[in-house]
């Protein structure tokens, strides 16, 4: 069983960056593809980037691209997300997740696809 434990979110104003790390319990970790999502206060779960098990291919929602990057250290069991130029709108709890099944898929975006998930980190970004 993975586990997963992210750390990095914290209130920060419009404008500003932060990098969330995601740190995971094993090393089978570094054959599983990665990815980020968000949930708002009375909103669903939403995706925000993915990463292949290589690190070679990445994928972003739109709103996001440009704006944050998601990387990964295989060395370190750790995924990143930078997110640079922050909105309010990126105000969430943020989700690391892992999908053994797909490693080499770029575009998987829906929450059942991923079977393991971090606690979350609460990003707050002030207007």
């Amino acid at each position: 069983q993975v586990q997963l434990v992210e750390s990095g979110g914290r209130l920060v104003q419009a404008g500003g960056s932060l990098r969330l790390s995601c740190s995971a319990s094993e090393r089978t970790f570094s054959s599983y593809a990665m990815g980020w999502f968000r949930q708002a206060p009375g909103k669903d779960r939403e995706f925000v980037s993915r990463i292949t098990y290589n690190g070679y291919s990445t994928y972003y929602l739109d709103s996001v691209k440009g704006r944050f990057t998601i990387s990964r250290d295989r060395a370190k069991n750790t995924v990143y997300l930078q997110m640079n130029s922050l909105k309010p709108e990126d105000t969430a709890v943020y989700f690391c997740a892992a999908d053994r099944h797909r490693p080499t898929t770029a575009t998987v975006t829906s929450p059942p696809d991923y079977e393991y998930w971090g606690q979350g980190t609460q990003v707050t970004v002030s207007s």
